[in-house]
């Protein structure tokens, strides 16, 4: 179990490096009648039409279920596009808030200029407790950190990291990307180069990352692979797996299934991670309980 800890808490270090979308707009720009909008309120109501008339006072819109309902400008906080595609038999599908990460690895998928999450992630058994905030600089350049709690209350010795990372969109259901993991563990500091290619949309996706390591400025001379998928089964949850190949004296492998359960600025992750080993101690894996909120 213990090769099976070190393993799991050097990938995690190495892949922790994901990141976190309708066309936001400003109140003050002219609205187009045939396209569909989102409002949100100050008080937090939410309402989802199309917009008829617009002026410096009022905005009328026309809801589902209201033909003509009336919004003063000064309440609004934002005014968002919605997708069409979002809408599934006639029911408004928010965008999935947390695409650019499965359990610990990246995908392609990259967090857009000015939007950010915080993330909380525990991986019961090993006394793994990470915070980490990441934020989009560009469309395209996103930047995070966090660090490790336990170690940092009960030693005063925490582990640390920083990771900046790329994405792009090379064709419409491919996305291409990378980045940098620099992280400082007691007496210790390493981190990895990785490249990532994913497949598919946000809500039904599939990506492979290769990750080469270092410590103390030492490269490895094999890549850590991950191969991991997401399906959106419903508006608010959507399956996950991660599985690892991991370098020791030859490829150590790992695999998690879970679900990952959505709400509009959330998500909340219940998996478990397995292999033969775990399964002699844990038949169906060490739970790990992540949860994100993004801003």
């Amino acid at each position: 179990m213990k090769i099976l800890i070190n393993a799991l808490l050097y990938a995690f270090l190495v892949l922790a490096t994901a990141n976190v979308f309708g066309q936001k707009t400003n109140i003050s720009e002219p609205i187009d009648p045939i396209k569909t909008y989102k409002i949100e309120l100050y008080d937090g109501s939410t309402f989802i039409g199309k917009i008829s008339q617009k002026d410096s006072v009022h905005l009328v819109m026309i809801t589902s279920l209201i033909p003509k309902l009336e919004i003063p400008i000064l309440k609004i906080k934002t005014i968002e596009i919605i997708d069409e595609s979002n809408f599934r038999s006639g029911v408004y599908w928010f965008p999935n808030p947390h695409a650019t990460r499965y359990l610990y690895a990246p995908s392609a998928f990259n967090i857009k200029k000015g939007e950010g999450y915080y993330q909380n992630t525990w991986l019961f058994n090993t006394w793994l407790f990470f915070n980490s905030f990441n934020v989009g600089i560009t469309d395209n350049i996103s930047i995070g950190g966090g660090l490790e709690v336990f170690s940092t209350f009960a030693f005063r010795d925490p582990i640390l990291f920083i990771t900046p990372k790329v994405g792009f969109e090379v064709t419409e259901k491919f996305h291409a990307g990378g980045g940098v993991l620099f992280a400082r563990l007691p007496g210790v500091t390493l981190g990895t180069i990785f490249g990532t290619g994913t497949y598919g949309s946000k809500d039904h996706n599939l990506t492979t990352s290769l990750g080469w390591g270092f410590v103390e400025g030492e490269f490895s001379q094999r890549p850590i692979i991950t191969i991991s998928g997401m399906t959106r089964v419903s508006k608010r949850v959507a399956l996950v797996t991660e599985n690892w190949l991991i370098p020791t004296d030859s490829y150590y492998g790992v695999f998690s299934y879970g679900a990952r359960f959505l709400g509009e600025k959330t998500a909340f992750d219940l998996a478990f991670v397995n292999n033969p080993d775990i399964a002699q101690e844990i038949l169906i894996g060490i739970p790990f309980v992540s949860f994100t909120l993004k801003f």
